[in-house]
Order: structure tokens, then sequence, then C-alpha cells
């Protein structure tokens, strides 16, 4: 049996080890949420995050489905609703803070505020090996500075409890400081966002304009970026290591107010947004982020998971 056999059988394995764990219930004592519970999952009308909507709503939990179009949002949480299941429809576009700051309001009102917050919108990158500036922009300001926009928006309304608060946000192991196929060539830069003690939302953002100017004057490609789906990788690059730098804030809060704050990698899953090319399920993906939504007792933070693993950053 060669390499790829050999992992192809352990990635076998493990989706079998998750299916099984999946069938088994939570216990009273694990069970910290209610049906008043409120998680807000974010283009929710299809593909994972209508998955991580579903079976949030199947473990009991009252759940927000957003998405940018109101049309499909509705249709979206009528099949769930028709299930029986207790999901609210609300639309949410990440990068129009008018959106935003109206669908801030909306909760505040209905609801007092939330428990999870589950940041699923994003866009897949239009480019091949030559980027459009028309690309770069719409994925860094979706992937990124969308997904910054709305945990901004929600932080304030996280509702305090022993359990903590909770925000998982759906990324990419393309995203990985270290991948094996996506390193930044700038070593000093890559030691800067390593550092989890000194890295900052400015040097983060700081990067990414970087990277867009050098899309739009062409130089980009030797800049050191990620050479596999650069602009996508570098959005969920930021997506990371504001994770990290997050959780270090929320770490400061007192007990009985913390925000617990995660990433995964949901694989390539056969949704419209891969072109149905994927080899994961919609139910394989979006486990990982229930399960980091729903951990009990003592929670992680700052961390990036895929398959209920902890992966290297």
């Amino acid at each position: 049996m060669d390499k790829k056999e050999r992992a192809k059988e352990r990635r076998e394995k493990r989706r079998q080890e998750i299916s099984l764990l999946r069938t088994i219930p939570y216990s009273d004592h694990q069970r910290w949420w209610t049906s008043e519970t409120i998680a807000v999952v974010t283009g929710a009308n299809r593909g994972i995050g209508f998955e991580i909507a579903h079976q949030l709503a199947l473990h009991g939990l009252t759940v927000i489905l957003t998405s940018r179009e109101t049309a499909v949002g509705e249709e979206a949480a009528k099949v769930l609703q028709e299930g029986g299941l207790n999901v609210v429809f609300h639309q949410l576009d990440i990068v129009d803070h008018p959106s935003i700051e109206a669908f801030a309001e909306w909760i505040k009102e209905n609801y007092g505020g939330i428990d999870i917050l589950v940041n699923n919108a994003g866009v897949n990158s239009d480019s091949g090996s030559d980027i459009s500036m028309e690309s770069a922009e719409k994925v860094i300001s979706t992937n990124y500075f969308g997904t910054k926009n709305i945990i901004k928006a929600m932080i304030p309304l996280m509702r305090p409890s022993d359990s903590g608060a909770r925000i998982v946000n759906v990324s990419s192991r393309l995203g990985r400081l270290n991948g094996k196929r996506n390193k930044i060539g700038n070593l000093e830069l890559r030691k800067q966002l390593e550092d989890d003690e000194s890295v900052t939302e400015e040097l983060i953002d700081q990067t990414m304009h970087s990277f867009l100017e050098q899309v739009k004057d062409g130089s980009w490609t030797e800049g050191g970026w990620p050479q596999v789906f650069t602009d996508y990788s570098l959005s969920k690059l930021a997506v990371n290591t504001y994770t990290r730098v997050m959780a270090r804030i929320f770490s400061e809060r007192p007990e009985g107010e913390k925000i617990y704050i995660n990433c995964y990698c949901p694989g390539w899953v056969k949704t419209a947004m891969t072109g149905w090319a994927g080899n994961v399920s919609p139910e394989e993906g979006a486990d990982t982020a229930v399960w980091l939504s729903l951990l009990p007792d003592q929670f992680v933070s700052g961390k990036f998971f895929a398959e209920r693993r902890e992966v290297t950053f």
C-alpha cells in the first residue's frame, strides 16, 4: 500500500469514527444549553451553513439562520421549521454595515443577546493563477473583514454564563501559516504572524492591504504570498490569525463573561461553493462546528481544528 492509499484509509477510518460520535447523545450533565440558548449561523441558506443550523437545531437550540438574500434564507428556514425545529430567519450581509446594525438591533430587541456565533458566510475565489483585483477585494473583504465585522457587532450581545459564549469561525487548512503548500515566503512577516503574544489586528489588516496593493500594481507574484488559491488562502490565514488575537483578548474577561473563539476546517465539502466536487458531505463538514459550539465544561480557545482534532496553525 502506497502513501496516498494509507492516507485515504486513515481519512476513511476517521470519518467512520466521527459518524459514530455523532450518534452518541450528550448526557444530561454535558448539556449546558436549553431551548432558550440562541445560536446565530451566518450564510446558512445552503451548504455547510445550512447543515450547521440544522444540527444545532436538532440539539434543541434556538437557531437564527441568516442569509444575504432574503428569499433563499426564508426558504431554508422554512424547510427546517417544517421539520419541527426552532429556526428563525433574518437577513444579514456581513459586508454591509447597515445590514449588520439592523441585525444586531433586531437580536437585542427580540432575544436580548446570543450565546453562539458560527461565522460560515464567505466566498470562494473567482481567480485562477492570475488574480484579478475584483476577485481579491471580494474574497478578502468578505472572508476576513466581513467575519471581523460581525464578530465585533456580536461581542456586546454575547450573554454572560458559566459555560461561556462561543464563536466558531469556518476556515480552511489553506490558511495555515506553515502549510506544506502555502507557506508565506516573507520570513519576517511569518514570524510576526506566528507570535501569539504580539500579533495584532492591525498587523493582519496591514498584511491584507499590502497584498491588495500588490494585486493592484501586478507585483503580488513576487510578494512571497501563498501560491495555491492565493487570495482565498490569505483571507483564511487572516481569519485564523484573528481568531488567535481575539482569544488572547477574551482570555482577560472575568469568569462568567468568558467568550471562547476557535476556527476549523470543514474539509473539501460537496457544495455549490466547490462546484459539488468535494469529497466530504455537508453533514461531515458541519460536524466540528457543532462540536465546538456545544463542548461542555472547560473550553479551549484560540485553536484550529479539523475532524474534531486540533491542528497546528
